[in-house]
């Protein structure tokens, strides 16, 4: 049996999503990129090192993240320097750089794991033919918040994804290329991800002069 709408206990329940934050997660800073890395590192996490240095490049949606394949990366022994990824949200191919920390931790998590170049980088633990769920993504990146004396509530794998994007936006103002390394089909879309307002917009105003 259900309840009607119109019942006092209808009134007294809670949303599913009383205590948590909703709304975007912050993308992280720095000096927060590098205590995780000195997080992983200090606990030799060497998979997750790999995890965490390639989300932060490739700027892509968790659900790619986890679907990347050693051949998308791998080119005659190397890390590439940079990679092209199909994104699954929009079917449109996005290209991203993979800077020295990421191409040597990857390096290293590839030694130890092996595989093919079809292989995902990061197969599940009970199936290695599938890739690494985004659900234990996300609980990764909780762990990895978390360990460094974050708020778990305001972080996420989307905090990832923006993180580098963000960097870069406040460092040149230039939207159109945030938007092309999202992969975003309309600018508007990296308007709402970055956040921009009309106080950004003023900040880079008053930084040039005619």
């Amino acid at each position: 049996m259900g309840t009607s709408e119109f019942d006092p206990v209808v009134g007294e329940r809670r949303p599913w999503n009383f205590t948590r934050k909703v709304g975007a997660k912050r993308a992280l800073k720095p000096r927060q990129v590098w205590a995780i890395r000195f997080f992983l590192d200090q606990h030799r996490r060497l998979r997750d090192r790999a995890l965490f240095d390639l989300a932060i490049d490739s700027k892509l949606r968790g659900c790619d993240v986890v679907k990347v394949r050693i051949g998308d990366l791998v080119l005659g022994g190397h890390v590439r320097n940079r990679a092209i990824v199909v994104q699954a949200k929009t079917g449109r191919p996005v290209q991203f750089e993979l800077m020295a920390d990421a191409r040597a931790s990857l390096l290293a998590w590839l030694e130890r794991r092996g595989g093919t170049l079809t292989d995902y980088v990061f197969p599940s633990r009970t199936d290695h033919a599938r890739p690494l769920s985004t659900r234990q993504y996300a609980r990764l990146v909780d762990e990895w918040v978390d360990g460094i004396g974050l708020r778990r509530e305001e972080y996420g794998t989307h905090s990832l994804r923006r993180t580098k994007a963000s960097i870069i936006y406040k460092a040149s103002g230039n939207l159109r290329a945030v938007q092309i390394l999202l992969g975003h089909a309309k600018i508007e879309n990296t308007v709402r991800y970055l956040g921009v307002d009309v106080e950004d917009a003023l900040t880079l105003a008053e930084g040039v002069e005619v």
